[in-house]
C-alpha cells in the first residue's frame, strides 16, 4: 500500500495530530478555546477562602452527553474550584453502549483528567427515586457501588413502575433493560442508601425539589420522609437553584430546617449549550467558605452550612455569610473633594464577575446619579457625593438589590470611607 503524503492532505494531518494528542494526554483537554470570557471570580472574605463549586453534573456514565474530561475542561474554563460529577446510580440509559460495573467510573476519569491542575474533583452520586423522596445527591462518597442495589428476583414488584414509565409503548430490548434496572433500583429503600452514605461520611442534599416531575405545581414541600432524613442527620442541604430554576419555598425550607443552601448547574449537555455565554449567562454555583483550599476543609464548611448561591447575577445566602462576601466584593475609595466645593469624589469597585445593583440608603445624595447604582462585573463607577460640609470620613449605606438573605429580603451593608 503506498504511503500517504501528509503534505497533500493537511486536514488528515490535523485530525491525526488531534487524535495523537488525545491518546497521549491521558484524558486531559489540552486547550479549550471558545473566544468568550466564561471566568467566574469572587474574592475571599476576611475570615474564609471563597471556594466556587458545582456539585451536580452528569456525563455519559449516566444520562449526560459528554465524557468526564469535558466536564473538567469546562470547569477550568469557568474558573470553578470544585467539581462533582454525580451520576444517577439507578438510571443508566447508556449502559448498553458504555458498560461499567463500577459506579465510581466517572469520578476516576474526571480525577485523572484533572491531575496536575488546581481543580478539586470529588466523588458523588445521584440516588434516583420517585417522589418521595425524589432525587438526592451524596458527595464525598468513598464507594458509590455501595449506595444502590438491583435484585432481579424482585422484578414482579417493579412491574407497576415499569408499566407507568413505558406508557403502554413497546420498547426496544435495551430501553426495557434500562427501565427495569431503574425500577429495581427504586425498590431499594432510599433510607438504606442514605444510611450507607452516612457510613461513608458523605454530605447529602435534595436535588431540584421544585422540578415539575417532583412537584407538578413547582412548589417545593417537605414530605414526612424528608423530615425523617433531616431528623436522622441523613440530609444536610437542599437545592434552592437548579439549572434555570429558583425556589423561594426551598429557600425557606433550608432556613427553617438548618439545611445548606445549594445551587448547581445539573448540566447534561455542553455548558455553553445549557448556559448562554454570549449573553453573559453563567452556570449556577455554590460558593463555599472554607478555612483551607482542600477537600477536608470544603467538606467541613458544607456541613457547617457556610454557603452562598450565585444565580443569574444574584447572591442568595444566610446573613452571616453573605454580608462578609458583599463587603469583600464592593470596595469604596475617595478621590478627594472637588476644589472649592463640599462635593466628594468616590470610586466604587466591583471585585467579582457578577453585576452588582445597589440602592443608596445613606443620608447623602449624589451630584451625578440617583439612588440606584449599577456596577459592572470586575468594573467600577465614580460618583460625586454631596456631603454639605468637608468631612474627614463618611458612612455610606447600600441595599444590595441583587442579593437575598431570605425570600424577598435584601441585605444592607455600611461602608466607612476616609476622605
Amino acid at each position: 500500500m503506498p504511503r500517504l503524503d501528509m503534505k497533500k492532505f493537511p486536514f488528515v494531518t490535523m485530525v491525526l495530530f488531534i487524535s495523537y494528542n488525545s491518546i497521549f494526554a491521558d484524558g486531559k483537554i489540552e486547550s479549550y478555546k471558545s473566544g468568550l470570557d466564561r471566568t467566574m471570580s469572587f474574592p475571599d472574605t476576611e475570615e474564609y477562602l471563597t471556594i466556587s463549586t458545582d456539585l451536580h453534573t452528569h456525563s455519559v456514565f449516566s444520562d449526560g452527553h459528554v465524557w468526564p474530561n469535558i466536564r473538567v475542561a469546562e470547569a477550568q474554563k469557568d474558573n470553578i474550584d470544585v467539581l462533582a460529577i454525580t451520576e444517577h446510580l439507578e438510571y443508566q440509559p447508556h449502559i448498553m453502549h458504555i458498560p461499567h460495573e463500577n459506579r465510581n467510573a466517572a469520578y476516576i476519569e474526571a480525577k485523572r483528567a484533572a491531575s496536575g491542575t488546581d481543580l478539586i474533583v470529588i466523588n458523588g452520586s445521584e440516588i434516583t427515586r420517585e417522589m418521595p423522596p425524589g432525587h438526592i445527591n451524596a458527595i464525598f462518597v468513598k464507594d458509590a457501588n455501595k449506595l444502590y442495589k438491583f435484585d432481579q428476583n424482585f422484578l414482579p414488584e417493579a412491574k407497576e413502575l415499569i408499566e407507568e414509565r413505558a406508557q403502554g409503548a413497546e420498547l426496544p430490548e435495551e430501553q426495557m433493560q434500562v427501565l427495569e434496572n431503574y425500577a429495581l433500583g427504586n425498590l431499594y429503600p432510599a433510607l438504606e442508601a442514605l444510611k450507607e452514605a452516612k457510613n461513608q461520611e458523605a454530605f447529602v442534599f435534595w436535588n431540584h425539589p421544585m422540578w415539575g416531575s417532583q412537584a407538578s405545581d413547582g412548589i417545593a414541600r417537605l414530605d414526612d420522609m424528608h423530615r425523617e432524613f433531616i431528623t436522622k442527620d441523613l440530609l444536610h442541604g437542599i437545592e434552592i437553584v437548579n439549572t434555570g430554576t429558583y425556589s423561594e419555598e426551598a429557600f425557606n425550607i433550608a432556613l427553617e430546617n438548618n439545611l445548606a443552601l445549594i445551587g448547581t448547574s445539573d448540566v447534561h449537555d455542553l455548558i455553553e449549550w445549557d448556559y448562554d455565554a454570549h449573553n453573559n449567562e453563567h452556570r449556577p454555583i455554590t460558593l463555599v467558605f472554607a478555612k483551607e483550599r482542600n477537600e477536608a476543609s470544603i467538606k467541613e464548611a458544607l456541613f457547617d452550612r457556610r454557603t452562598v448561591v450565585v444565580f443569574k447575577d444574584r447572591f442568595m445566602g444566610r446573613s452571616q455569610y453573605i454580608l462578609p462576601l458583599l463587603k469583600s466584593i464592593i470596595s469604596i475609595s475617595s478621590n478627594g473633594y472637588r476644589e472649592g466645593t463640599q462635593i466628594l469624589k468616590i470610586e466604587i469597585r466591583n471585585n467579582s464577575s457578577t453585576y452588582m445593583i445597589l440602592e443608596n440608603l445613606s443620608e447623602f445624595n449624589f451630584a451625578d446619579s440617583d439612588d440606584l447604582i449599577s456596577i459592572p462585573k470586575n468594573g467600577k463607577v465614580t460618583l460625586q457625593v454631596k456631603t454639605l460640609e468637608v468631612l474627614n470620613n463618611i458612612d455610606l449605606k447600600f441595599k444590595f438589590l441583587n442579593a437575598l438573605t431570605s425570600p424577598k429580603e435584601h441585605p444592607v451593608v455600611s461602608f466607612r470611607v476616609s476622605t
